[in-house]
């Protein structure tokens, strides 16, 4: 199984100047934190895309461009790509162009986004939501699967017997879609034989596993090659040495950023006791000793039967030294752990 960490690049807000800090220096933090986790081992970093003060990266494929650099082994993918207000022609080039830098390692995950302010951005209709992902995903997939395209849809221009360059290595890029909990998602990327990463960032994990099932149902009745099913979860965490003081650190960092998005969505205050839940075996938070983390991933691989599982590791901005730490415990101490578990059953 692979692990890896995502993140959004998380700014902090400066409540003494009151603004958020320098999205300058959080690249620059970024950079240093992904070299790291290619040195400590992790397979894959993904990097998310938003359009709003409190996220640093808007363009997850220039940052990864640049960590193609600075790395050796390490996967790079999207954590998401919001396709619904992009373009699949652009999300191809660029991608297969850091899949050529990085001799390979690129990945995209594509999805909604749970944010909507890329929509009116780039000039699209909320109300074409659904209508817009499901076009664009369709052309997308068929200039992975063609040199050559002739298409045609609602929201883009036609194309016909147009080459879509530079193709990326071994002329295909891996392909995730990411999944919020809809369980149309789900059949849609289980049919087309997509691999699949589930969003688990609240409630009881437990109650994800129908979805987990119903994709598995549907990639072999859709005859796909069942040794090629690829899934994964992306999950809150970040990994500590342990102790209470580490604990107490997270929780208002965290909360902050909760009760800063809650605000515009209806949510109610987020407490101590939820962040406490989440970090039981049933809640869906991975803060925690290196042993708390490990026992919790068996348990989630157990549960979904997963390839993949990813810590997003950034939440309302922690400190840099301890999103270092984090990733080295993860690289070193965890993920080592959880993989000698596996090759033990």
């Amino acid at each position: 199984m692979e692990i890896g960490i995502s993140m959004f690049g998380d700014v902090r807000y400066d409540h003494q100047q009151q603004k958020f800090g320098s999205s300058q220096q959080r690249l620059q933090e970024m950079m240093e934190e992904i070299k790291l986790a290619d040195e400590a081992g992790l397979d894959v970093f993904g990097i998310g895309e938003h359009h709003r003060p409190d996220f640093a990266v808007s363009s997850p494929e220039i940052v990864l461009a640049a960590a193609s650099t600075i790395t050796k082994n390490i996967k790079l993918s999207s954590a998401v790509t919001v396709l619904s207000s992009t373009d699949p022609v652009r999300v191809y080039q660029n991608f297969a162009t850091v899949d050529l830098i990085s001799n390979g390692r690129a990945e995209v995950a594509i999805g909604r986004g749970s944010f909507t302010e890329s929509f009116p951005l780039f000039g699209y209709e909320l109300r074409d939501y659904n209508a817009l992902f499901s076009e664009k995903m369709d052309l997308l997939l068929k200039i992975n699967e063609h040199d050559v395209i002739d298409w045609n849809g609602k929201f883009r221009p036609a194309l016909h017997q147009q080459e879509v360059l530079p193709r990326a290595v071994n002329n295909h890029l891996n392909i995730w879609v990411a999944v919020g909990g809809t369980p149309e998602s789900v059949v849609r990327a289980a049919r087309l034989g997509l691999p699949m990463i589930f969003a688990i960032i609240g409630g009881m994990p437990r109650q994800y596993k129908p979805f987990f099932d119903l994709y598995k149902e549907e990639y072999i009745n859709a005859g796909h090659d069942v040794s090629k099913m690829q899934l994964a979860t992306h999950s809150h965490g970040l990994v500590s040495e342990g102790g209470a003081a580490f604990i107490d650190r997270m929780y208002p960092i965290y909360a902050e950023q909760m009760n800063r998005i809650g605000k515009s969505r209806g949510w109610q205050p987020f407490s101590r006791q939820q962040f406490d839940a989440g970090r039981t075996k049933e809640g869906a938070y991975f803060y925690g000793d290196t042993n708390e983390v490990t026992d919790k991933i068996l348990y989630h691989q157990e549960l979904f039967g997963l390839t993949r599982w990813v810590m997003h590791c950034d939440i309302g901005a922690p400190d840099h030294k301890d999103i270092m730490k984090g990733i080295e415990l993860l690289g070193t101490k965890v993920a080592p752990a959880v993989k000698k578990a596996l090759e033990q059953q």
